[in-house]
């Protein structure tokens, strides 16, 4: 069950959790692990470099001579066991990107979803008289007080795609001093910020649109 609570944080009722998220998803773990995984590795800018012994500027002189001196032979200051030497086997600009198709990522993101689910982490906030201009009028729609936001649970705010320029638009504005609040869209919305966040805050339409595309999807699938 998932709870609704309204703009002042009362509970109004409890919603019965969406088909698609009630069934048992645990064997989906591998697929959210590698959903993850990709959403972290596209992230990568691959920039790293260094330099080989043949890129590093100077060093074209032999050291000292061959024989006679004593010492070990070099032919170069810029090889590798030299001070300010080239690197071997550094790493060079890259592309970290992995690809996952989209079935797969969409069975990630429901398995991700009905964990939450089903361990009561989802609350749903009816947004109809919602109000917010300030940052303490969030943290205490959400934690309580003011005071409980600086230790409260990890939270995620999940609005529609239709709700950008009203109640996504006050949370997005509101949130921004809270360090334990995230806010993000609906077609935003990803494996690795499901499982980064202990809990879940859906506004009724964002927990209306999610429910009626997962089903449709079910639809599709079975035809």
């Amino acid at each position: 069950m998932a709870a609704v609570i309204d703009a002042s944080g009362a509970t109004v009722r409890d919603e019965p959790v969406p088909a698609p998220f009630s069934g048992d998803l645990t064997t989906k773990r591998n697929a959210m692990f590698r959903a993850v995984f990709r959403e972290l590795a596209n992230k990568r800018a691959g920039t790293a470099s260094t330099l080989r012994r043949d890129e590093v500027r100077g060093g074209g002189r032999k050291p000292w001579k061959q024989k006679g001196t004593g010492r070990a032979r070099q032919g170069s200051i810029r090889s590798p066991q030299w001070t300010h030497g080239g690197v071997v086997f550094g790493p060079k600009p890259r592309s970290y990107e992995t690809s996952l198709n989209k079935k797969e990522r969409r069975v990630a993101l429901q398995a991700a979803l009905a964990d939450r689910f089903q361990n009561d982490c989802v609350t749903i906030l009816l947004t109809d008289d919602l109000q917010i201009s300030k940052t303490r009028e969030l943290a205490a729609l959400i934690f309580g007080t003011a005071q409980a936001a600086k230790r409260g649970e990890r939270t995620l705010i999940v609005y529609a795609h239709d709700e950008r320029e009203g109640a996504g638009a006050q949370f997005e504005r509101a949130s921004r001093n809270l360090g334990r609040v995230g806010v993000t869209h609906l077609g935003a919305l990803d494996v690795k910020d499901v499982l980064g966040y202990a809990r879940l805050l859906f506004t009724s339409g964002a927990f209306t649109a999610l429910g009626a595309a997962f089903e449709k999807e079910a639809k599709h699938a079975s035809a």
